[in-house]
């Protein structure tokens, strides 16, 4: 009975004992479900989290918490970790709180998510490179740089891209988009504005040598040069040296033998190659590839070569073009057999001996160099499908295209067999980035051309729209769960996030704290999508913002947006490559600013200075020294000289226009150019004219937002993009916001395709140039210029110049006071004062300043007047109204009205009014209510030039 009795009493503790371990369980689940439920952070948008489940050990006293997906979109720090952490054993009940906790997420604890780049200790080594390194010659290097990189990304390969392109859609046998035309472009459109002129300058003016499967180049033209055949006009010569002769590989080469290709045809198995051994001694035997180049303008150079088993890595090409000899070394002992990108430069029309490329055999290693063909300028696409090429320059076509004419293997740029082209070119990208890697340290399990490629960017823009006008923002994608979760070269796959996550965290902060708004910073997509699973290196995908989202488009087509984006990116590969090589980095700095060029102190000499600019959100991007180029009249400009201090004094021959831009540099790389300056020493010079550059702006499209319409008005004005831009698809034709989120004709947005193809001219920041050569070809005088933040600073003095010409451009915001004032004095003493702009009417100053002293008053806008004829002083000529290819729109010119003793000197051919007013007193004045510069002819500049100097020297 007793032994009984103690049964019972153990039964009833042990049922006990599990209600009681059931009851805790039930409380630990309702308070983490609770948690979840309702978990908000401040870091990202990561939609709604949820407890997926959880294992509790209470003899060995451990909590084991699993989040779903949502929670593990979120960034990790230390910080938000401990903090993460602190809650959950607040809210634990009883003894659990003194558990060890761990909190999943996305596979892994929540504290290994952390990038390794944000860890003060405890540093994940199995998404490190550690000791996988690189150590050989890089595939390119331009050694006529003067300075030299430590601290960037010298000696790294990247591959990046830019989403989509053209492709031929198989099912509907049409060549298209892969997203609809909207709010003036597409995705495959937008994205390639800002990875082409800002992206892939940043990585390389860091030291780093860039692949994309897109064609980079957005000329046009194309010249071939090879010697099997030729562009009609171009040649290419050998020159032996002794015993040392050219002879024919036994690989084959590349052979242009049609005008278009069809699917699974090779030009790299077309033709042959040439070889020759190399010397020690310089240029003994060389090739030579001289185009006959249809168009002055800017061309891409590519070279190839077949890689030999005696191949140099060090293979000299000498690139001759308008700015003078630019030298590469090529390691071509990898990347043989497709196009290698060497640089973009400027050539004269026709076949010059200036315009060139040039091979030697000089080498300081024994063994060959190989010649195969020079390709010039991006082309049109000449790949055939479903019986017709695309119709568009061969940049907006995707990387399926790009691939077959680059030599790629069929099945590396068309793993369906030619059956589905979408899907064959969405795969394409990181199989090409592979085909080159293959046998690197970075991708050792695959056979390929051993190009050291060591991570893979693609810039994507995403579908998705609000009706709030609130911004959508930016999203990431990486993938883990592929080859045992391990890149090719062994470490974690994990090391994709870690870039995810830093790209997103510099975006959120670089933007935000530029724009003065909460950039929307979105999830961290753990997903299997094929341009993050197949590369063999870490990878992303970055969907940079909503393409199809007003709000984000519209900040997004500003180019002060796209520089500080691809900044941004740039930034945040920079420090991760850093990280994963356990190496120092130093931020590339800003551009200069407060840019002036002088007469010098010295006879012919020119003295230019400068202000280095601060990057508050970087101490490392301080400059450690400058590069000045260097152009003389119409050439190119010339490698650059370094100079240690913020001045440089330059001998001038007289008679020629010299221009000048300015670089910053250091450790970690070379600035964007600064604005470009010119000078000009006349023979028997009767004055000096200093040319102030007050125009600086970019902006995007015109916009409209109301309670009915929204979008852009590209038509009526295209914006001022840097440079130029290639965004466009053409204008929105539906602007009624109440039909958001539809795609077709009847949705807003839709937009035509006018634009597709158009290099669409914006500000080149070059324009005291042309103002320059105007009054080079008018008259005896000479003339330098300078920022108009020098004049607005007081260090550049307005009086001891003959004329002061103000160019104001497509500027649309007032001259500060401090202008205003030193505009003032220098016609009260009896200056020469020349101001042309757009917007000068209602926008140059205020009303005392323009109607007192450069004695005219508004006359309204001209915006609704579409013709851009403008008479006076004997001639009738045109300025753009529209996006075109030559100059800046000028969609808005100002009527200005003659005040007191002023009179009227031009006028707008439609409607009579004003174009232009001049004044005769005390001082002389002579304003053009449109830019100076939008006059396309040269002749008709300097006719109007030469009238208005002859006004200025009238008695």
């Amino acid at each position: 009975m007793k032994r009984f009795f103690l049964a019972y009493i153990c039964l009833l503790l042990c049922v006990s004992g599990n209600l009681s371990a059931q009851s805790l369980e039930k409380n630990i689940e309702q308070r983490l479900t609770d948690y979840f439920i309702n978990y908000q952070t401040s870091y990202a948008n990561i939609g709604t989290c949820k407890l997926d489940h959880f294992t509790v050990d209470h003899e060995h006293k451990t909590l084991q918490v699993y989040a779903n997906d949502n929670f593990g979109y979120q960034p990790f720090t230390e910080e938000n970790t401990q903090a993460i952490y602190r809650s959950l054993k607040q809210l634990l009940p009883g003894p659990v709180n003194y558990y060890r906790i761990t909190l999943y997420a996305d596979g892994q604890p929540i504290e290994n998510l952390i990038p390794n780049f944000l860890r003060k200790k405890g540093k994940d080594k199995e998404r490190l490179y550690g000791k996988i390194e690189y150590k050989g010659d890089a595939w390119t290097q331009n050694i006529s740089k003067p300075f030299k990189i430590s601290q960037g990304l010298q000696d790294r390969h990247i591959a990046v891209w830019q989403s989509h392109g053209k492709f031929y859609k198989n099912d509907r046998n049409e060549w298209r988009w892969q997203r609809p035309r909207l709010f003036g472009t597409t995705e495959d459109l937008y994205t390639q504005s800002i990875v082409v002129p800002y992206l892939i300058p940043m990585l390389e003016n860091a030291g780093a040598v860039v692949f994309t499967p897109r064609e980079r180049d957005w000329q046009k033209n194309e010249v071939i040069v090879d010697n099997n055949t030729c562009t009609p006009g171009s040649r290419y010569f050998e020159k032996n040296y002794k015993k040392n002769v050219w002879k024919t590989t036994s690989q084959p080469g590349f052979a242009q033998k049609y005008l278009r290709y069809p699917d699974n045809y090779n030009p790299f198995r077309d033709g042959t190659a040439r070889f020759i051994s190399t010397l020690s001694k310089p240029e003994k035997a060389f090739a030579e590839w001289i185009p006959n180049i249809p168009e002055t303008g800017k061309y891409a150079v590519y070279v190839s070569y077949q890689t030999l088993p005696q191949s140099v890595s060090d293979a000299k090409y000498l690139v001759l073009h308008k700015g003078g000899v630019t030298e590469f070394k090529v390691n071509q002992q990898m990347g043989g057999g497709t196009w290698v990108y060497l640089g973009t430069f400027e050539f004269d029309k026709g076949v010059n001996d200036y315009g060139m490329v040039v091979l030697s055999n000089e080498s300081s290693q024994k063994g060959v160099v190989c010649a195969d063909a020079v390709r010039f300028g991006g082309g049109m696409g000449n790949i055939i499908r479903g019986g017709n090429v695309s119709g568009v320059p061969r940049y907006l076509e995707g990387a399926r295209y790009w691939g077959q004419w680059a030599g790629m293997p069929y099945e590396v740029y068309s793993k369906s067999q030619g059956e589905n082209d979408y899907n064959d070119d969405i795969n394409a990208r990181s199989l090409m980035t592979n085909y080159l890697s293959g046998g690197s340290v970075f991708n050792p399990t695959e056979k390929g051309l051993k190009v050291p490629f060591e991570l893979t960017f693609a810039m994507h823009s995403d579908a998705g729209f609000k009706t709030d006008d609130a911004l959508v923002g930016s999203l990431g994608i990486y993938t883990t769960n592929f080859n045992d979760g391990k890149v090719n070269s062994g470490i974690s796959r994990y090391a994709s996030r870690d870039l995810t996550d830093m790209v997103l965290t510099g975006l959120q902060k670089d933007i935000s704290s530029r724009f003065g708004i909460q950039w929307a910073r979105r999830s961290m997509w753990n997903r299997n999508y094929s341009e993050t699973r197949l590369p063999a290196v870490p990878s992303m995908i970055l969907e940079t913002l909503s393409h199809q989202n007003f709000a984000d488009l519209k900040l997004g087509y500003e180019p002060e947006f796209k520089f500080t984006v691809a900044r941004s990116v740039y930034k945040s590969i920079l420090k991760y490559l850093a990280e994963m090589h356990h190496s120092n980095y130093t931020v590339q700095p800003l551009p200069v600013s407060h840019f002036a060029v002088t007469e010098g102190k010295k006879k012919n000499t020119f003295e230019l200075r400068w202000i280095p600019t601060e990057d508050p959100l970087e101490p490392t991007a301080k400059a450690q020294g400058y590069v000045v180029y260097t152009r003389i009249g119409y050439g190119g400009f010339d490698n650059g000289t370094y100079v240690k201090g913020s001045s440089f004094t330059v001998k001038a021959e007289p008679g020629l226009v010299y221009s000048f831009k300015v670089t910053a540099v250091n450790k970690g790389g070379e600035s964007f150019p600064s604005e470009i300056l010119s000078a000009y020493k006349a023979k028997r010079s009767k004055g000096t004219v200093l040319i102030v550059n007050a125009f600086h702006r970019t902006s995007g499209p015109e916009s409209m937002n109301n309670l009915m319409m929204q979008g852009f008005d590209i038509q009526s004005d295209p914006g001022l993009p840097y440079i130029s831009t290639t965004a466009f698809c053409g204008y929105q034709q539906n602007f009624n916001r109440t039909k958001a989120g539809i795609e077709t004709e009847d949705g807003l947005g839709y937009s035509g395709n006018e634009l597709e193809g158009m290099q669409i001219a914006g500000n080149t920041f070059d324009y005291p140039f042309v103002h320059g050569k105007a009054i080079q070809t008018a008259g005896r005088y000479s003339f330098v210029s300078c920022s108009s933040e020098t004049v607005e600073s007081g260090s550049t003095d307005l009086t001891p110049y003959y004329m002061v010409d103000i160019i104001y451009g497509a500027e649309n915001s007032t001259l500060s006071n401090r202008m205003q004032q030193a505009l003032t004095n220098y016609c009260r003493g009896g200056g020469k004062l020349f101001i042309s702009g757009s917007y000068i009417g209602n926008k140059l100053g205020d009303t005392n300043f323009t109607a007192n002293v450069l004695k005219y008053t508004y006359g309204g806008s001209m915006k609704h007047v579409r013709s851009g004829e403008i008479f006076g002083t004997n001639i009738r000529f045109q300025i753009p109204r529209g996006a075109n290819e030559q100059t800046y729109a000028v969609p808005a010119p100002d009527c200005i009205l003659p005040a007191e003793q002023a009179f009227p000197v031009f006028c707008y051919t439609e409607g009579k009014q004003c174009a232009g007013v001049v004044y005769k007193g005390a001082y002389r004045t002579f304003v053009l209510g449109f830019p100076f510069e939008s006059i396309v002819n040269a002749d008709q500049r300097t006719h109007v030039m030469k009238a208005m100097l002859h006004f200025f020297e009238e008695k």
